[in-house]
């Protein structure tokens, strides 16, 4: 069974070797990373999976990102991930466990849609998240349509259209 944690409690340089073992140390060239490029990630909506053992198993980092439309508006979300279990420890639960635990961590005074670039079937059959609302959606680096992703109540009301990339005052 995990443990979850604060990832803010966890030293940085233990996440980052997670991070190189789960995603290769080239992971920094991932799309993903330009869409959050110059933020931090969000304390209250990341977290730390420990095994039975107490080690680290897997991390989940949710970061402040907005779709841009032609006008300049921005519109805030959530990006969920990345959700990085060690390889060894993948399909132990790890990686479930903490996106439940940063989807639930989400404020329901204000919710924010969340944004993922991940398996579809996956993430769609247990946490809601599809590819219905961002066909039109950019990011500023190349990506696989089908995996961009979004969760939310009201979906619909998000523009079809805009870029996606980190939220900065």
């Amino acid at each position: 069974m995990a443990t979850l944690i604060p990832l803010d409690s966890v030293d940085p340089a233990l996440v980052e070797a997670l991070l190189d073992r789960a995603f290769e140390p080239t992971r920094a060239r991932r799309t993903a990373y330009k869409v959050r490029e110059g933020t931090d990630w969000l304390p209250a909506l990341s977290f730390a999976a420990l095994d039975s053992e107490e080690r680290l198993a897997g991390t989940i980092q949710c970061w402040p990102v907005a779709l841009t439309v032609a006008s300049g508006k921005r519109h805030p979300l959530i990006m969920v991930g990345p959700v990085a279990v060690l390889p060894e420890q993948q399909g132990a639960g790890f990686g479930k466990a903490l996106v439940t635990a940063a989807l639930a961590a989400l404020s329901p005074e204000a919710p924010l849609a969340q944004v993922m670039i991940g398996d579809p079937d996956y993430y769609e059959r247990f946490f809601g998240f599809s590819a219905a609302h961002t066909g039109g959606w950019q990011l500023p680096a190349p990506w696989d349509p089908a995996r961009l992703l979004c969760r939310s109540d009201l979906a619909q009301a998000l523009p079809a259209e805009g870029m996606l990339g980190p939220w900065r005052d």
